[in-house]
């Protein structure tokens, strides 16, 4: 928003319609240069009929809004309630009986766009202002004599501070106003003593000027002004409360130093101190909730398995394994033959994680890769929630309550608890609020004062955004290419509300961005080469045809939910650890409120749009309308055989949705507490306390603050009502979607032949364990042998994704062949087949290509069958040692159990 007017107002029945009317047709008559613009009336406990006048105003135009003070507090509590509910990025300030007219705003614009950001205030005592019509003698003498003790006693070089004329930069004035304390005349003062001792511009602008009748300014008020100003100067000398106010926020969002170290933030904050407590006690509550979810896992780590994981859990505790075996022995960590042998399996391009698995390594080796699984889940997933947390309370609300809650939200939304029981890479994401925040602040405005300063800054953010970016490749790339699409959705939609932001942004954010390339490239060119072009790379992945959301999805619960259904969630998914939709209708309700509410943020626009255009994309390429036969073509077409696109699973994009949607329930959650704090704050105040001193909000997007109503009369219950209602909304959405605990079930033991190490005396160098049946996605429990047991053979098969055909497609598990698929499909139906010569002859053919020296038939569901099909293919019996059957075949002559490329 380009603009904000603010005009307090006092028992100005008579005045404040023409007033109005020429705020008004000002701004329209000239809308390229005013663009978006409000005008906010302040009715200070008028007893006549001034908020009437005000209401009706608004009621034609919306752009006119009405605030209402509990009592006549004084001109000082009036324009801070104004100012602190502005949006706009200049802020004008002005009496109600406009005798400075409205059209002098052109010079004040035109001056405060000469000196940069700060304020230009109306001057009478310039020598070329005009003073049309002249005030009383004893008045006008009265009024000089006043400014001249001003002066002296607080801000010195300003010949008028009292003119109610002033134009500021928008944060600015809103962070001076947050940090002001006085409630009378003596405001102007304050305000601009503010702007001095932060060094920020102040220029006087002369103006034209006429004395209106019915001044509210009465002789002695001018030593009422100069008594609150000796107050104020022995407050400032009192100490802390005043070293705060001396405050800045950076356009960074971060406050500039001082002695005493302390952040500033709300109104009547409590400090760095107090902000620390708080931030210790929420990351607390996130690691409890994540140990509540988990901890059937932390229960029994030698047997539990999470029940919903499928075989990722043995892929990942092997993952890890083996990324730690490779630290060890100084092996290449991009590739292993441990799986899949002969081929091998590319770790660059499966999700191994290395940016966790190579630091854990001392924990996998000490303590096994299930503690180093349920550790990266449970302290990941705390991490995630703290760093959305952080940036929440950073750049986009006041209240660190409403921080927490969007957070949380972001962090334990039902798709990243649909993916909390496989899927760490798409858990743990505590490195994409990072490396938003690092973009966010390659986005602020150059510093044409000091090029040389902007172009360090903007190198350091960017060799910085460079690292983080090459970090979470380590992580996972997948999650960083999703949380790409939704800041360029984000970034889009804000451009087109704020058009003058974005073209500020634009230069220092393409140089970043250059900067960061070339820290990324470097980097990340082996790894990348290996993953695309090494040993068993792929160029896309097989997912099917069916993999996006239902429309429906998105309106029920997901099945491990307070409020969900397993049955119902189960139709509308993949599987249960794909779920990645089902916010709840109450939530999508919610938000579609908030969005109605506090449509006038460009944030909250722009935040809409990101949500409902990744939700679109989800939907596939094809959408079938539910209860219907129709299928229409969805946007997801455009990018579904696009590179990188290609292979990711469509619903998945719907993950865009939770930070969105956590971030419009903090925005909603911050208005709602901010507006009580500032009314507590400012009853505080009035009782002698004093309010607490800030430098605004860090984001300075959607969190500014406006003051409620005091306790006590009419208004203010009106509004403790409303904000009941809005809690009670938020908690209605919030409470079906609460996660319960992941359930787990007992993993089957290691059997004595592999964890004893009988498998050694059958096994040379060379050659493979070949289970039966072959590892693969869905059963992929000869992992789990090879990670607890110290990775001291190879099998063939396994749970990976690698290369199928002369195209390199990419799929979940080994290629198939005749032997696999056979014990594959007796395992499952439970029949033996018949057979003849040519099956044990392909049976010979597959384990010679395997190596094969063991083959080895665990305890399972239809065993019995199994036995007789391996007996057949191999033509004699099995042995029967350490509680398994075995068939040991001949020495193979193979060139290595242990490949590593």
């Amino acid at each position: 928003m380009a603009l904000s007017v603010v005009v307090p107002a006092y028992n100005e029945e008579a005045r404040l319609g023409p007033t109005l009317d020429a705020i008004r047709a000002h701004l329209r008559a000239d809308p390229d240069r005013w663009g978006e613009w409000e005008l906010i009336v302040v009715d200070d406990g008028s007893t006549d009929g001034t908020a009437a006048i005000a209401a009706e105003a608004a009621a034609h135009e919306p752009r006119i809004q009405l605030l209402r003070s509990d009592g006549n507090h004084g001109k000082g509590h009036a324009l801070r309630l104004g100012v602190l509910a502005s949006y706009g990025r200049r802020v004008l300030v002005t009496d109600a009986d406009l005798a400075t007219p409205i059209d002098e705003l052109d010079r004040l614009d035109k001056q405060l766009t000469a000196d940069g950001d700060g304020a230009a205030i109306g001057s009478r005592a310039h020598p070329d202002a005009s003073i049309e019509v002249r005030q009383l003698a004893l008045r006008e003498w009265l009024g000089r004599l006043g400014n001249r003790l001003i002066r002296v006693v607080a801000v010195d070089g300003i010949s008028d501070t009292q003119c109610g004329f002033k134009l500021f930069d928008g944060e600015r004035a809103r962070a001076a106003f947050a940090g002001s304390r006085l409630d009378g005349w003596s405001i102007d003062v304050e305000i601009l003593r503010h702007f001095r001792r932060a060094g920020w511009p102040v220029t006087e602008v002369p103006v034209r000027w006429a004395h209106q009748p019915g001044s509210k300014v009465r002789p002695l008020d001018y030593g009422k002004v100069l008594l609150e100003l000796a107050r104020l100067r022995a407050g400032e000398r009192a100490g802390d409360r005043a070293s705060q106010r001396r405050k800045e926020t950076r356009a960074d969002g971060h406050p500039d130093g001082h002695p005493d170290g302390r952040e500033g933030g709300v109104r009547g904050g409590r400090g760095a101190r107090g902000h620390r407590r708080t931030d210790l006690a929420v990351a607390g509550l996130f690691l409890l909730a994540s140990l509540f979810l988990y901890k059937g896992l932390w229960a029994d780590l030698d047997h539990a398995y999470l029940a919903d994981a499928g075989s990722d859990q043995n892929q990942w505790e092997w993952f890890f394994r083996v990324t730690a075996d490779n630290v060890v022995h100084l092996r290449n960590p991009l590739f292993t033959t441990l799986q899949n042998f002969p081929d091998g399996v590319n770790l660059m391009a499966n999700t191994v994680m290395l940016g966790l698995s190579v630091p854990l390594t001392p924990v996998t080796l000490a303590f096994g890769p299930t503690v180093t699984w349920a550790l990266v889940l449970t302290l990941g997933l705390t991490a995630t929630a703290v760093s959305w947390y952080r940036l929440f309370a950073r750049r986009l609300v006041r209240d660190r309550r409403a921080a927490a809650l969007g957070a949380a939200l972001a962090a334990f939304a039902p798709p990243m608890m649909s993916h909390a029981n496989a899927h760490p890479n798409f858990l743990v994401l505590f490195m994409i609020p990072v490396i938003i925040d690092r973009a966010l602040r390659l986005c602020v405005a150059r510093d044409d004062d000091n090029e040389e300063a902007e172009g360090r800054r903007v190198l350091r953010d960017g060799v910085l955004l460079g690292l983080f970016v090459t970090y979470q490749i380590f992580l996972g790339e997948e999650p960083l290419l999703l949380a790409v699409m939704g800041m360029l959705l984000f970034a889009l939609a804000y451009a087109v509300v704020r058009r003058e932001v974005a073209r500020a942004a634009l230069r220092p954010l393409l140089l970043g961005l250059g900067y960061a390339l070339q820290v990324c490239l470097p980097l990340l060119a082996f790894p990348l080469y290996w993953q695309f072009f090494g040993p068993q790379s792929y160029h896309s992945v097989l997912h099917g045809d069916n993999a996006g959301n239902s429309p429906l999805a998105f309106l029920e619960f997901s099945g491990r939910a307070l409020f969900g259904d397993e049955t119902t969630a189960d139709a509308l998914a993949m599987n249960r650890t794909e779920q990645n939709a089902f916010y709840g209708w109450p939530l999508i309700a919610l938000a579609f409120g908030i969005v109605v509410w506090l449509w006038r943020l460009a944030v909250v626009r722009a935040l809409a749009f990101t949500a409902v255009a990744a939700a679109l994309l989800s939907l596939g390429p094809k959408v079938r309308i539910p209860f219907t036969d129709i299928v229409l073509t969805g946007p997801w077409r455009a990018l579904a055989h696009q590179p990188l696109f290609e292979s990711v699973i469509e619903s998945r994009v719907a993950m865009i949705c939770a930070p969105a949607l956590g971030a419009l329930v903090a925005l909603a959650a911050d208005r709602l507490a901010v507006r009580r704090a500032e009314a507590d704050e400012d009853a505080e105040a009035h009782a002698g306390v004093g309010a607490g001193v800030g430098a605004g909000t860090d984001a300075g997007a959607g969190s500014e603050a406006v003051p409620g109503p005091g306790p006590g009369d009419r208004a203010g219950a009106r509004w403790r009502r409303h904000r009941l209602v809005g809690l009670a909304a938020v908690a209605a959405a919030l409470i079906p979607i609460v996660p319960t605990a992941l359930p787990v079930r007992d993993r089957p033991d290691v059997p004595q032949f592999i964890a004893d190490g009988m498998y050694r005396a059958y096994v040379s160098e060379g050659e493979t364990v070949v289970p039966v049946p072959l590892p693969d996605p869905g059963n992929a429990e000869a992992l789990h042998w090879q990670s607890a047991t110290g990775l001291g053979f190879s099998v063939p098969g396994g749970y990976f994704n690698g290369p199928w055909g002369e195209n390199r497609t990419g799929i979940y598990g080994a290629p198939a062949r005749y032997t696999s698929n056979l014990l594959r499909d007796v395992r499952y139906s439970g029949q033996a087949p018949v057979i003849g010569a040519n099956w044990r002859a392909q049976a010979r053919f597959d384990l010679a290509f395997w190596h094969a020296g063991v083959v080895v038939l665990a305890p399972q569901a239809n065993d019995a069958a199994l036995y007789e099909t391996v007996e057949k293919l191999l033509g004699r019996p099995g042995k029967r040692i350490g509680g398994v059957w075995i068939w040991d075949l001949p020495p193979t002559g193979g060139a290595g159990a242990v490949s590593t490329g």
